[in-house]
């Protein structure tokens, strides 16, 4: 029994260096963390990241190694950093203490992780439930989310609202090489939170500028460029139109494609109909013309009322503009908040407005004129700057199905209003037909369709509900009223708008599809009948009747869209 005690002690002993070599090895302050991605229980695809630590540093390598933003760990100053290199040169870093980030609250329970006991935390981030497990058994810091638990020891594991996981599936302990760590050696510009997450916002994706902070306005003359420059600024129309030639990027697959327009009144207080357009020039004659040598240039529609409407619809040689965006101005804004003060009211200062085209992105390709129009009768007018977003795609996007084909079918907005275009009144007869022509193996057609209601007086149709009726080949394929109702949201966009009363505001006040301060939305015909070949489409509106000196109107556009077999 002796003997056996010996024995038992002995082995104890030989043992005793073993333990303290895997203990000196378990305390390694250098290693990397790899983790995985799980969403109700379903792991995710991907290459999940990586914490990469050396002693009192850590850099977080997500599995998208192309990202313009690096994150890292201070450990021993208990901060972090975030720092991103931007394609054209300029660095921006956040310096942030762990402090500052929501503290969790610790609680008893623990688990086992690849081996070690977790301890267990909860914080709540923007109304999410976050529960993090981490180890204090390891001379190892760090976690997989900057924002979450630095410092608190080295975190395993993540759950977000129950269903979203992320967790540690190895540690490899070894030497960390400089090239691994990639500490940064240009911080750039030290910004604080705000402005570092604009950076990165705006990183994500691409912006091209079109116009920046350009008139629109009446009667100021202005002498355009010489010939059809690119990227030059014309004027048209007394100055209520401005256009450029511009040349746009090819499509990405699965990309997401947003046209934004930025405007406040420079002197101009009223509500006025706006539009944001291109003009295609695949055919003979073109909008173009009709901005350059006068409204004479374009092709006459004759309306069941007997008049002549100018570049209205398409032809076999014409094309009309082809609408991007229907906007409305605000009364006043900008221009008049001083002169307008209401306690309490906080006048907003310009509108956005900003509206996803993808489905157009194949037509807004290569050199392209973009134009953007506003009816008024000011010198100030309004200022405008328009630029088109490009988001990319993942890879869910890639399959999405995009228009080939795109072609402008109507558009009855005057955009040269000002230069003698005639107001759209061919509705009182109920009618605007136009014959157009599906090349072969065009698929899946869809109209784009635009319409907005006019006539600011009381029994105008600005302000009385209207069917709007589409017929293709004498059947009536969709309708329906246009009405907004919703028109008090956008009070705070409109100081110089006129008050009643009742108590109401002039912008208050519903209207035929906009309100002042607003984009009108295209609504999506799916006409899965039409095959190649000629076919008639037709718009029917009751229009009202004019009373006085005063006229109804529908500005209404259409736009054809399909897919390639």
């Amino acid at each position: 029994m002796k003997g056996l005690l010996v024995l038992l002690t002995g082995l104890a002993i030989a043992i005793q260096p073993i333990q303290a070599q895997r203990k000196k090895s378990v305390d390694s302050s250098a290693a990397i963390i790899t983790y995985g991605f799980s969403s109700n229980g379903k792991a995710t695809p991907g290459n999940g990241l990586q914490l990469i630590i050396d002693h009192n540093r850590a850099h977080l390598l997500p599995g998208d190694k192309k990202q313009k933003e690096q994150q890292y760990l201070q450990l021993d100053e208990k901060s972090s950093w975030q720092v991103l290199d931007i394609p054209n040169g300029n660095v921006y870093t956040l310096k942030k203490p762990f402090g500052e980030y929501v503290q969790p609250e610790l609680l008893p329970d623990t688990a086992t992780i690849l081996g070690y006991v977790c301890k267990k935390a909860k914080l709540f981030i923007r109304s999410n439930t976050i529960e993090v497990w981490y180890t204090n058994e390891l001379a190892l810091k760090g976690t997989p989310s900057i924002t979450i638990a630095p410092g608190l020891g080295l975190v395993l594991k993540i759950v977000r609202n129950g269903n979203s996981e992320t967790i540690a599936k190895k540690i490899e302990y070894r030497k960390i090489t400089s090239a691994e760590l990639a500490w940064p050696t240009n911080t750039g510009q030290l910004v604080d939170d705000a402005a570092y997450m604009r950076q990165v916002i705006d990183s994500r994706y691409t912006t091209l500028p079109v116009f920046s902070q350009e008139q629109i306005s009446w009667g100021n003359n202005a002498i355009n460029p010489a010939g059809e420059q690119l990227d030059q600024t014309y004027h048209y129309a007394g100055g209520t139109l401005i256009l450029k030639k511009v040349k746009l990027p090819a499509p990405q697959k699965g990309e997401t494609l947003f046209a934004e327009l930025t405007q406040y009144s420079n002197g101009d207080a009223y509500d006025r109909t706006g539009s944001v357009f291109m003009i295609p020039v695949d055919k003979a004659t073109s909008f173009l013309d009709g901005l350059q040598k006068g409204v004479g240039a374009l092709p006459l529609f004759t309306a069941a009322n007997g008049k002549k409407y100018q570049g209205m619809v398409a032809t076999d040689n014409y094309l009309p503009a082809l609408e991007i965006l229907r906007f409305f101005t605000p009364f006043g804004v900008h221009h008049f908040n001083n002169q307008v003060k209401i306690q309490g009211y906080n006048w907003a200062d310009s509108v956005i407005y900003k509206q996803d085209i993808t489905e157009l992105q194949n037509r807004l390709q290569g050199e392209v004129w973009i134009g953007v129009y506003i009816g008024n009768y000011d010198k100030g007018g309004h200022k405008v700057s328009l630029s088109f977003k490009y988001y990319p795609g993942d890879g869910e996007d890639e399959n999405r199905p995009s228009p080939d084909w795109i072609s402008p079918a109507f558009n009855t907005t005057n955009l040269m209003e000002m230069a003698g275009q005639e107001y759209a009144t061919l509705f009182d007869k109920d009618s605007l037909s136009v014959t157009v022509n599906i090349p072969e193996g065009i698929k899946n057609i869809q109209l784009r369709y635009i319409t907005t209601g006019h006539g600011g007086w009381g029994g105008g149709d600005e302000f009385n509900p209207k069917q709007n009726e589409i017929f293709v080949d004498g059947k009536r394929v969709y309708h329906f009223i246009p009405w907004r109702t919703d028109c008090a949201t956008y009070r705070l966009s409109n100081p110089a708008s006129g008050n009643f009363g009742n108590g109401l505001s002039s912008s208050d006040l519903s209207r035929s599809n906009w309100c002042p301060g607003t984009l009108t939305s295209p609504v999506f015909i799916s006409l899965p009948d039409i095959t190649p070949g000629l076919h008639t489409i037709k718009v029917a509106i009751p229009q009202g009747k004019p009373e006085g000196n005063s006229q109804s109107f529908w500005n209404v556009s259409g736009t054809l869209m399909g897919v390639k077999q």
